[in-house]
């Protein structure tokens, strides 16, 4: 069993239901993948500017999956231009 914990800074920009879609979004690239936990840490301040924001939503996960997550998985985060900055650590 492996155990990822993915963090996400989103843009303070979107609405509530823009987050809630990207965050929907996020878990069908997850489909194969068990959510454990997910928590909304609300709207922090960045250390320094990213993307040009000052400030940034963020979102945590405990994924655990059996398998390695996908390839292109990290690519769809970088991709996203709502995603400002995203944290995958393998625990297990």
């Amino acid at each position: 069993m492996r155990i990822y914990e993915l963090v996400l800074v989103l843009k303070t920009s979107l609405t509530e239901t823009q987050r809630k879609k990207l965050v929907e979004q996020i878990k069908e690239l997850l489909k194969n993948v068990k959510v454990a936990k997910e928590e909304e840490w609300g709207q922090k301040p960045l250390a320094y500017k990213i993307k040009r924001e000052l400030a940034g939503f963020y979102h945590l996960f405990h994924l655990e999956s059996d398998t390695a997550l996908e390839k292109g998985f990290e690519k769809r985060l970088i991709a996203n231009e709502n995603i400002i900055r995203h944290l995958l650590v393998r625990k297990k």
